[in-house]
């Protein structure tokens, strides 16, 4: 083409103004959204890296710089600047490559640069043919339908390559964080990885928008992967298979800007994180996000994807069944989710407190269990509470509950707990009993010195008494007021020692010559309320035992 004629060609934009207002700045008010159809052109032209740019100051800046396929100036004019032009219709589903398929459709991406700056400049390579041209939105608006940009075209090297639009005149006032703006890009594909890389940069910073980014700040406690759980929910739902993606829970609440799940499509965002309709009334829908990939959808012949890539049309038929299907595994994940966190929780909570919840469950009356049980449940499973205040309240409740609670709450004495407390657990009421009693003659024995082999019964009679005694378990017991008790008080104490203590050895041994220890707990003639009547009152003769004083008195 003669240098002439090609000097007085123009490019020409054709629309209406209104148009561009309402599909360009209403619809993409936020840097993020708009620069995500930038990075979907770049995907679309074959690149392998993008680099953004920001720059703060009085004039604030954006580039977004590609090393993709460029395009020539008859392509700028027959295909970019065409407002509503389908690709897909007129090139097919996939790049010229056939590696990718193709994000773009509608032709409408390129209006959302208008919706966070006025001003945008284009330098585009391909085929050593360097096109720059600029467009203005103060100036299309007042423009009529055919709005001519300025361009100036020129020639580059054949290794030379891409595309850089820079956004000036920006609407923003606040200075741009490139470390957001990564996290925000990251949600709004899916498709990073070696082949296809995208850097955000300001100053000195870079950083590497990938996959994995959009969840750095999320500690995962569960994973559910698909289609592998798709396999496990009971549904006859034709694309079941087809979907793919991560769903994962965490052990603290989300921000609400994180909860929710994403679909992609070909690796772009088409419906924003949402739990489809499930009521979100249950805490479980602040404790999980991820996403799941239906690329299917983009295969439909009817476009149900907006505009803004925010939503699907849930009002049709495909769509209809896909959200029941979603429903389903969000119920399924819920029942899962209670029962894995329940166990982790109780784990945690035998870890620290070395409480066995449901060890401790079995060691309680039942009459106890019935109001425990579902308090503690309702603290592990279904309480905000965090994991380290959950684990104080069973801490305090199990102190105050504990295992074998009417065996503690008696506070028996030290001698009677050792004793008693292994055949006491086993359910061996009577060998309890029995136990006890024979650490409490041999106490007896030991402590008053005692070596006549009359018999236990006739020990009794000698060691205590107010007669005859080698110890007294009232001699030095005196009223709050310093004075003494009289002398009918002392005998009292003295003889009931002696007669409760002769009582205790002679009823334990007559029965056990008699009869089988189970016959008498099953029977009901010695139940563990039995048990601990008879532990208490050893409980009491040991702790007088203990402090009585060596005091020898001889019968007349």
């Amino acid at each position: 083409m003669p240098e002439q004629e090609q000097n007085s060609e123009k490019l020409v934009m054709r629309f209406d103004p209104r148009t561009i207002e309402h599909l360009g700045i209403k619809m993409y008010s936020r840097v993020p959204s708009a620069l995500a159809e930038l990075i979907a052109n770049s995907y679309d032209a074959k690149a392998k890296e993008v680099i953004i740019t920001l720059e703060d100051g009085e004039n604030k800046k954006i580039s977004v710089k590609d090393d993709g396929e460029g395009m020539l100036f008859k392509e700028i004019n027959d295909k970019f600047l065409i407002i509503g032009r389908n690709r897909r219709e007129e090139e097919g589903v996939y790049s010229s490559d056939g590696k990718r398929k193709v994000t773009g459709k509608k032709g409408l991406g390129k209006l959302a640069l208008f919706g966070i700056g006025d001003t945008i400049n284009i330098e585009t390579i391909k085929n050593g043919e360097k096109v720059t041209f600029e467009l203005d939105w103060n100036k299309l608006k007042s423009s009529s339908k055919d709005y001519r940009p300025e361009s100036i075209r020129g020639s580059a090297s054949e290794k030379e390559r891409g595309t850089k639009i820079t956004l000036t005149n920006l609407k923003r006032e606040s200075d741009l964080n490139a470390k957001d703006l990564a996290i925000s890009l990251s949600k709004l594909f899916n498709f990073f990885d070696k082949n296809f890389k995208v850097f955000v940069k300001k100053g000195e910073t870079i950083i590497n928008v990938d996959n994995n980014l959009k969840y750095s700040e999320i500690e995962e406690q569960f994973s559910f992967d698909f289609p592998a759980f798709s396999k496990k929910v009971f549904s006859d739902y034709g694309h079941k298979g087809d979907i793919k993606g991560k769903i994962v829970t965490t052990e603290l609440p989300l921000k609400p800007g994180l909860r929710g799940i994403t679909l992609f499509a070909n690796g772009r965002l088409v419906n924003a994180p949402e739990f489809f309709g499930r009521s979100e009334s249950s805490h479980f829908y602040s404790y999980v996000t991820g996403w799941l990939e239906v690329d299917f959808l983009d295969d439909l012949e009817e476009d149900i994807i907006s505009t803004n890539r925010q939503s699907l049309n849930w009002d049709l038929e495909e769509t209809q069944k896909l959200k029941d299907f979603l429903q389903k595994i969000l119920s399924d994940i819920q029942d899962e989710w209670r029962e894995k966190r329940s166990e982790k929780r109780r784990e945690k909570i035998k870890e620290i407190t070395k409480v066995d919840v449901p060890g401790w469950y079995s060691k309680l009356p039942e009459d106890i269990l019935t109001n425990i049980e579902p308090m503690i449940n309702a603290i592990i499973d279904k309480s905000e509470l965090s994991p380290d205040e959950q684990t104080k309240v069973v801490q305090k409740l199990h102190a105050i509950v504990p295992e074998y609670p009417k065996y503690h709450w008696r506070h028996l004495h030290k001698d009677v707990q050792e004793s008693s407390k292994e055949k006491y657990e086993n359910k061996d009421y009577y060998d309890a009993f029995l136990e006890a009693v024979k650490r409490y003659i041999n106490s007896t024995r030991t402590k008053s010195n005692w070596t006549n082999s009359n018999g236990d019964f006739d020990m009794m009679a000698k060691v205590f008494g107010n007669k005859s005694r080698r110890l007294s378990v009232a001699k030095d017991c005196i009223r709050p007021n310093g004075t003494e008790f009289n002398s009918d008080t002392r005998k009292n104490l003295e003889d009931g020692q002696k007669f409760l203590s002769q009582g205790i050895v002679a009823g334990g041994r007559n029965i056990l010559g008699h009869e089988e220890m189970n016959d008498l707990r099953d029977s009901g003639l010695f139940t563990e309320n039995d048990c601990l009547d008879m532990l208490s009152l050893l409980s009491h003769l040991s702790k007088r035992l203990e402090e009585s004083k060596e005091d020898i008195v001889e019968s007349e």
